[in-house]
């Protein structure tokens, strides 16, 4: 690991290094947003963008890092808004509102998805491997008694992958700018809520309607 620039102080190892980019990409992002560029962190870290380079191959890949770098405090902001919500598909419904919401007022996470920083590798990766975690993660912190309600662990991996389409699909085309949030539910209720209903198994069903006696 080159040891020049850094303002005079190297970072020990490339773990620090990349911390610290990712610090300097948090503090560009808070003074120039949409506008910030790979070379703007180097700058802000005293080293040339190809030392920024070694680390994150492009200014998308550095903004995808730091997203999420922040994913923590994003998922603790949708768990607090959907707090006390308990029916599954009013659930999963609101929780799709939510991150549509933070997403477009989030800082970190945002500026991937508005014009002019949306690519196909960052919409694809709205369906990956770590996408799917966060997903899950927001399901299983949700206030639904998922098992209670006749939902399986498959019907859960489902839901995740329906949500993630319904995400992509929104985020690529958001549709007439001119919907109500009401009319945005009522769609997401036909569209999402109606297969989130439909899920649970019959036997699942009638033992969680037992159970609610």
């Amino acid at each position: 690991m080159r040891t020049h620039g850094w303002s005079g102080r190297p970072p020990a190892t490339d773990d620090e290094a990349a911390a610290r980019i990712l610090s300097a990409t948090r503090e560009v992002i808070d003074e120039r947003g949409e506008a910030t560029k790979l070379a703007d962190v180097a700058r802000l870290l005293g080293v040339t963008r190809q030392t920024v380079y070694r680390y994150f191959p492009s200014t998308e890949a550095l903004l995808a890092a730091t997203a999420i770098d922040a994913v923590g405090g994003f998922l603790d902001g949708i768990a607090a808004r959907l707090a006390g919500v308990t029916e599954p598909d009013v659930a999963i419904i609101e929780g799709v509102l939510a991150v549509l919401d933070s997403v477009a007022q989030d800082r970190y996470m945002g500026i991937l998805l508005r014009p002019g920083h949306q690519s196909l590798p960052v919409i694809g990766e709205i369906t990956s491997g770590g996408a799917r975690v966060f997903a899950r993660t927001m399901v299983d912190r949700m206030d639904v008694d998922w098992a209670g309600r006749g939902y399986t662990d498959a019907d859960k991996e489902l839901i995740v992958e329906i949500v993630l389409r319904t995400l992509q699909s929104l985020i690529i085309d958001p549709g007439d700018d001119s919907r109500s949030e009401a009319g945005r539910r009522a769609l997401l209720d036909r569209w999402l809520g109606a297969a989130v209903r439909a899920m649970p198994t019959t036997a699942a069903a009638e033992t969680a309607e037992i159970r609610s006696r």
